[in-house]
C-alpha cells in the first residue's frame, strides 16, 4: 500500500480590522485546522506574524477571505484585503488565492451559537471558524475538482 503524497500546506486568513482568524491545512490536504485568532497590532507587524508562522509551519500559500457584498459585487472591505494580500505576498514570496467568505462568518456564529463560550472569547472564536470553514470549503472544491466532480451549488 502507498503512502498518500504530501499536499502544499495552505494558511486560510479571516482577515478583519480588529483581529485575523487563522486555519491551516493537514499535511494531506483533508482538514482545515484553526489556529489561535491574531489580534492586530499594525499591518507591518501583522504581516511578519503571518511571515513567521508560514515558516514554522512550512506553509506555500495562503488562502484569504474575499469580503463581497451579497449581491457578489466588491466592498471596501475586499479593496483593504486586496491591498494587504499584495504587501503580504511580497514580503513572503508565497501565492495568494482568495475565496468567497460570504457566509463564513453567519455559519460560525451559528455553530458556537449556545456552546456555552464565553462573551469575550466569541468573536475570536468566530474568526477562527470562519477561518476554518472557508479552508475546508476551499479542500472539499479542490479534492472535488481532482476527482473530475462539480461542487454542489
Amino acid at each position: 500500500m502507498s503512502t498518500p503524497a504530501k499536499q502544499e500546506r495552505i494558511l486560510a486568513l479571516d482577515l478583519g480590522r480588529k483581529r485575523i482568524g487563522l486555519a491551516i491545512s493537514d499535511e494531506l490536504g483533508f482538514t482545515a485546522q484553526g489556529l489561535e485568532t491574531i489580534e492586530r497590532r499594525g499591518r507591518r507587524e501583522d504581516i511578519e506574524t503571518l511571515r513567521r508562522l508560514a515558516v514554522e509551519r512550512g506553509v506555500t500559500r495562503f488562502l484569504l477571505g474575499d469580503p463581497l457584498h451579497m449581491s457578489g459585487d466588491a466592498s471596501r472591505q475586499g479593496d483593504y484585503t486586496r491591498e494587504f494580500a499584495v504587501e503580504l505576498e511580497r514580503k513572503t514570496g508565497l501565492p495568494i488565492e482568495f475565496r468567497d467568505e460570504r457566509w463564513t462568518s453567519r455559519e460560525a456564529e451559528r455553530t458556537i451559537r449556545g456552546a456555552g463560550i464565553a462573551n469575550k472569547q466569541r468573536k475570536p472564536t468566530i474568526d477562527m471558524l470562519s477561518a476554518v470553514i472557508l479552508l475546508q470549503s476551499h479542500l472539499d472544491s479542490l479534492r472535488l475538482a481532482a476527482a473530475g466532480l462539480e461542487p454542489l451549488s
